[in-house]
């Protein structure tokens, strides 16, 4: 099993990252970006300065939702409260970023945290906590289900059931947060895809977004096996759109995940080789929920070590080229506007 960081994660490697510089394409399509993380761990720093910096590379990114991920929490009091100081980071962040002194982009005007759903209605304080915590800009939970049987695939930091959202406790969990008007961030695998259509439609009055495509493997046991991979995911995503309280998110694919293996090449990718990687995934989404049920992110730190911040941007304007104004709307901002309820940015 994978034992650390550099084991999990592609290393971030700034000269690698340079040999691929590209200028933007389409400067003045604005941008929400609803999935980054901040954190401070040994030896990988990023923190709001890292994001400005990236974000520096010319895209017009007016304002981004931060989604957890095990950053900044409490160090002391009750376990499950713990969490709750990531909240509180964040939304000391969008509070800095709304004074006006980094420029126009509001960093986290969008908080997603982390509450333990497998306690059912317990979670519900915890919950409660981090709403005050976020001071408005709170918006939903994201507990994290992958599960597969190859360890190599696993995050050693998150050691989910495999039967987690079919479990009685985790449910009674998502009830509170449709209590709450919450939503929820369902990463997962793509085999997993099925799990989270049953508890959409189980829940219909959760809104709930599917992250990073659907959680596509290519490595380990899946290495080869691109074909069959997209068979299977294509139809558990078809079936998935079918939940009209269902969105997804176009990215996490510079992660080692999907088997592209561009971090192997002596350079960083251009945009046009990861729109060409991309496109049969993103295209198929779109086809599936549309784009009013569709949007792009970066999923940034974590796919910095497959690519640069503004090349991505460039990708996803290059795979939604030929869609209409109001399309590119939906896919850039309007869909993340929508589902974690952030202003019109436009």
């Amino acid at each position: 099993m994978s034992t650390g960081k550099q084991q999990h994660y592609i290393a971030v490697r700034p000269d690698w990252l340079a040999t691929t510089p590209e200028d933007p394409l389409d400067p003045a399509q604005p941008i929400i970006d609803p999935h980054h993380h901040l954190w401070d761990r040994p030896g990988w720093r990023y923190l709001l300065d890292d994001i400005l910096a990236d974000i520096a590379s010319g895209h017009d990114v007016r304002a981004t939702v931060l989604v957890q991920a095990r950053a900044f929490h409490r160090a002391d009091g009750p376990e499950e409260l713990r969490p709750v100081g990531e909240t509180q980071f964040s939304a000391g962040i969008a509070a800095m970023c709304e004074s006006g002194t980094y420029g126009k982009v509001r960093v986290c005007q969008g908080i997603v945290g982390f509450a333990d759903l497998t306690r059912g209605e317990a979670a519900g304080a915890v919950l409660d906590a981090h709403i005050a915590a976020g001071n408005g800009r709170f918006r939903g939970i994201r507990h994290i289900a992958t599960w597969d049987p190859d360890p190599e695939i696993l995050n050693p930091a998150y050691q989910p059931a495999e039967d987690m959202l079919d479990s009685p406790g985790f449910r009674a969990g998502i009830a509170e947060l449709g209590r709450r008007g919450l939503s929820f961030d369902a990463w997962m695998y793509f085999h997993q895809i099925p799990k989270l259509t049953a508890l959409a439609r189980a829940f219909p009055q959760v809104p709930m977004v599917l992250d990073h495509c659907g959680g596509i493997l290519g490595i380990g046991h899946y290495e080869g096996r691109s074909d069959e991979v997209f068979q299977q995911w294509s139809a558990a995503i078809r079936d998935l759109a079918t939940c009209p309280n269902v969105m997804v998110k176009l990215g996490g694919l510079g992660m080692r995940l999907p088997g592209f293996g561009f971090e192997t090449r002596e350079r960083a990718p251009s945009s046009t080789e990861l729109a060409d990687a991309w496109r049969p995934w993103m295209e198929r989404c779109i086809g599936a929920f549309g784009t009013t049920r569709c949007m792009f992110e970066s999923n940034f730190p974590v796919d910095k070590g497959g690519y640069a911040y503004g090349v991505g941007w460039n990708a996803m304007k290059r795979i939604a080229a030929g869609a209409s104004a109001a399309e590119k709307a939906d896919l850039f901002w309007r869909s993340a506007a929508r589902f974690y309820r952030l202003p019109d940015i436009a």
